[in-house]
């Protein structure tokens, strides 16, 4: 089996709407710092690119947790693979995804963090795929709606291929 990628949002549309979210972000947090929670690795891509755009103080952190594995669709065991350096108590938090899915991840990572005091805690994530969402969460920051298809690139990685795609794409299996 060989996989093709169909761009669904070019490299100018993605650098649009982070530039957008990242005005946003600056207006709602203006004369404060913001704590960004990175969610790795499919997030590190959007993060970065989202801090450069942000005009308050930011800070950073990366923590990693699985739900996955080498599979197209999420097994709903969340897994901490890797947890924060720093504490977050009565820090802004805004935990920095690349896309929420089913939302068992999210909703089990931001209960967790939520248990740590901080002063607020958000959530911004590049890609949203509602259409499969089984736990409800709260996302804050959106960049795109997507239909249920698997997306490749700008982070997100297919069998850990195809992260560093500078745009949005859907794999189609042969």
């Amino acid at each position: 089996m060989a996989e093709k990628i169909r761009v669904l949002l070019s490299e100018k549309e993605v650098d649009a709407r982070i530039s957008a979210i990242g005005e946003q972000i600056s207006r709602d947090y203006a004369g404060r710092q913001v704590h960004l929670v990175c969610v790795l690795k499919g997030g590190s891509f959007f993060m970065c690119e989202l801090a450069k755009r942000i005009t308050v103080p930011v800070s950073i952190d990366f923590m990693s947790v699985s739900s996955y594995g080498g599979a197209t669709k999420s097994s709903g065991v969340v897994k901490i693979v890797k947890d924060l350096d720093e504490p977050l108590k009565d820090k802004d938090v805004i935990v920095v995804e690349d896309i929420v899915d089913s939302g068992r991840t999210l909703s089990y990572l931001l209960e967790l963090l939520q248990q740590r005091g901080p002063r607020s805690l958000a959530l911004c994530t590049l890609l949203d795929k509602p259409d499969r969402r089984v736990i409800d969460v709260n996302v804050d920051y959106t960049g795109f709606e997507i239909p249920d298809k698997f997306v490749v690139g700008y982070g997100l990685d297919y069998n850990q291929r195809y992260r560093n795609l500078p745009y949005i794409g859907v794999v189609e299996i042969d």
